[in-house]
């Protein structure tokens, strides 16, 4: 069994402007460059044709390959979330999940058996909420050993 979480649409699009906004002053920073050092004008708009090129192949792969969260068989593994805490753990390393709200925001916490724990942001993932949540129960339940009742 395996899943795969990708981002948020909301969170590729803020992604996506900030790294856009960053690549706004870049170019007008080269422009003032160019300007200051008497440069050709091309050198300038070939490096903003790179990097626009580069902001579009890393806006596909957010899209289209990037994942945020993975939970194999054997354990998970939360990439992108800042203030997540332990980032990948086993199954068996996981004693409980609640649910909780962070800063306002709906969350999944794994409290491990060591005493740490991963919160993940619900927000930041795409699909289904209630889908993830028995995802979550039924990795839990498989990483402990129990089956479910027919």
């Amino acid at each position: 069994m395996q899943h795969d979480y990708r981002p948020a649409p909301a969170l590729v699009a803020r992604l996506l402007g900030l790294a856009l906004a960053g690549l706004g002053v870049v170019l007008l920073v080269l422009l003032v460059a160019a300007w200051l050092l008497d440069l050709p004008l091309g050198y300038a708009v070939l490096l903003a044709a790179v990097l626009l090129f580069v902001l579009g192949a890393v806006g596909l792969w957010l899209v289209r390959r990037a994942t945020v969260l993975r939970f194999t068989d054997q354990g998970y593994r939360l990439r992108f979330v800042r203030g997540a805490g332990v980032t990948r753990a086993r199954w068996a390393d996981v004693e409980d999940a609640v649910t909780t709200h962070v800063a306002g925001s709906p969350c999944i916490v794994l409290r491990l058996r060591d005493g740490g724990s991963t919160t993940i942001p619900v927000d930041v993932l795409a699909g289904d909420r209630e889908e993830l949540i028995h995802v979550v129960q039924a990795a839990l339940d498989r990483g402990h050993g129990l089956r479910r009742l027919k």
